[in-house]
């Protein structure tokens, strides 16, 4: 099956921020699809992305299984209804102390994001070079379209001027 990206919108950060959002997603594609460069205000070599959708906090709505490593170790975790628990994870981003002007990639793909009839699920890769790669799935305990779509951090650290947002909606042909 063919698939189709048209973007449908981006925002680079010219200032730190704490939340990115992403408002009035029309339901006009079968999946979005989100890539973020990111990096982190946090003291530390990496940080992690968090996404919420329709402004939904309720950790018990979130579950997210993940796998990882960084070169000498690795590690598979599932997490569900902690708070502010890592059921919320999307991706990874450079922190403060990363190699300087560096910004982690991160793509996360909401399958079905418009779909009333099923919950959503969303994929992620990201990677902080030279420490560490994740992958993951995530399950939102929601049968609403999603229409609003928020990042943050794991501890509330800004994300750094020059982050970009993009998001993508996919049409299968």
């Amino acid at each position: 099956m063919a698939a189709t990206y048209e973007p449908i919108a981006s925002q680079t950060l010219g200032s730190d921020t704490a939340t990115v959002s992403f408002t009035g997603i029309a339901s006009d594609w079968t999946d979005i699809v989100a890539v973020v460069h990111g990096r982190s205000a946090r003291s530390a070599i990496q940080d992690n992305l968090y996404i919420q959708f329709n402004s939904d906090t309720t950790a018990t709505n979130y579950s997210l299984t993940r796998i990882g490593g960084n070169g000498s170790s690795a590690y598979s975790e599932r997490f569900s209804g902690a708070s502010p628990g890592y059921n919320f994870l999307a991706g990874l981003l450079d922190g403060s102390t990363a190699a300087a002007n560096t910004f982690s990639p991160s793509i996360i793909h909401v399958q079905s994001y418009a779909n009333t009839n099923v919950y959503k699920t969303w994929l992620y890769g990201g990677n902080v070079a030279g420490n560490s790669l994740e992958r993951g799935v995530g399950l939102w305990r929601n049968t609403s379209a999603i229409s609003t779509i928020t990042f943050k951090t794991i501890l509330g650290n800004n994300f750094k001027s020059g982050c970009t947002f993009s998001l993508f909606g996919l049409k299968a042909a």
